[in-house]
């Protein structure tokens, strides 16, 4: 091979290995250079999903603080439509727009509820009778739809189709003058319910159909004087009840068709001296219910007719019957 040739080659050769040189160089520099870019990048991404999780933390906390604000000043609006400066027609707003407040606010729906039945408690002024000037009278009609409504609003939401449900919370009635109300079908599953000395003194009340489920709903020291309370139909089934020291003077309370088969229900140290109560088709099949300590000076208590007469009341005598108490016979006694 001449010299000529051979140089070629070797010329040739070194070419070749320079150019897969740059290319390898080239190659390895594209690599660290994509290396460092995907660094580059997943530090970025790391750093924008920080910015965007500080920023969605302080639209949260924002739109939190807002949303407090809001309900805070929707409280207030509603509280103060409730004064009893205000016309009927701006109280009963108040109703409505406190309810709606509590259904949107759980975290002070308790609070909501209380207002609502502070209203109840606060004192007003009796029916001023037909012979009133008409004024008079319907200032009293006015007031007492407001009253109502109240009782319907929290009914409502106590029935078990309710959309928002308020069981389980705390019912604060002590002392309240019911002259009129319907809580029919209510579900009292929870929380504690004060009847405390309330008065039932003017139109019917009802509570048929309501369930007594749970928790404490509490009657002591209540008084039964007006046209007439009724129980029908209603289920006591759990949780505690009491009627103890309660005074039943007058107009009707009916059990009639009602269900004892759980928890405990008490009369302890009732007074029956004037009202009619009727246990008419009732059914004591469990529970505890019982009369000890109650007094019976006048009225009428009728059991005879009771549907279920399998675990009957306690009750204080231990022979003659007092007046006025109607036991079932002894062949009602033996139907279950």
């Amino acid at each position: 091979m001449s010299p000529e040739v051979t140089a070629a080659i070797i010329a040739a050769s070194v070419s070749v290995l320079t150019l897969i040189g740059t290319l390898a160089a080239q190659y390895f520099g594209r690599r660290a250079t994509s290396r460092d870019t995907q660094k580059s990048f997943a530090e970025q991404h790391e750093q924008l999903d920080k910015t965007l999780a500080a920023q969605g933390e302080q639209l949260d906390r924002t739109l939190a603080e807002q949303r407090t604000r809001t309900l805070n000043e929707r409280f207030v609006t509603a509280a103060g439509q409730l004064g009893d400066d205000k016309p009927p027609t701006v109280r009963l707003a108040g109703v409505y727009a406190m309810a709606g407040l509590a259904d949107d606010w759980p975290e002070n729906r308790q609070t909501c509820v209380d207002v609502l039945c502070g209203y109840l408690r606060m004192p007003y002024e009796p029916d001023p009778g037909q012979d009133a000037p008409e004024p008079e009278r319907l200032s009293f009609r006015a007031s007492r739809e407001v009253r109502h409504t109240v009782i319907r609003v929290i009914t409502a939401h106590l029935r078990e189709d309710a959309a928002v449900s308020w069981q389980r919370l705390n019912l604060d009635f002590t002392g309240v003058v019911f002259d009129g109300g319907d809580f029919s079908n209510a579900q009292f599953s929870g929380g504690t319910v004060s009847l405390q000395f309330t008065e039932f003194s003017g139109e019917a009340v009802y509570f048929t159909g309501a369930r007594f489920s749970g928790g404490t709903v509490d009657f002591s020291g209540a008084r039964f004087s007006g046209r007439r309370v009724g129980f029908s139909n209603a289920q006591f089934s759990g949780g505690t009840v009491t009627f103890s020291f309660a005074r039943f003077s007058g107009g009707e309370v009916d059990f009639e068709g009602a269900e004892f088969s759980g928890g405990t229900v008490t009369f302890g140290f009732a007074e029956f001296s004037g009202a009619t109560v009727r246990f008419h088709d009732a059914r004591f099949s469990g529970g505890t219910v019982n009369f000890t300590g109650a007094q019976f000076s006048g009225g009428r208590v009728y059991f005879a007719g009771a549907a279920d007469w399998s675990v009957p009341p306690a009750f204080p005598w231990t022979g003659t019957l007092p007046p006025g108490v109607n036991l079932p016979e002894k062949g009602d006694q033996s139907r279950a």
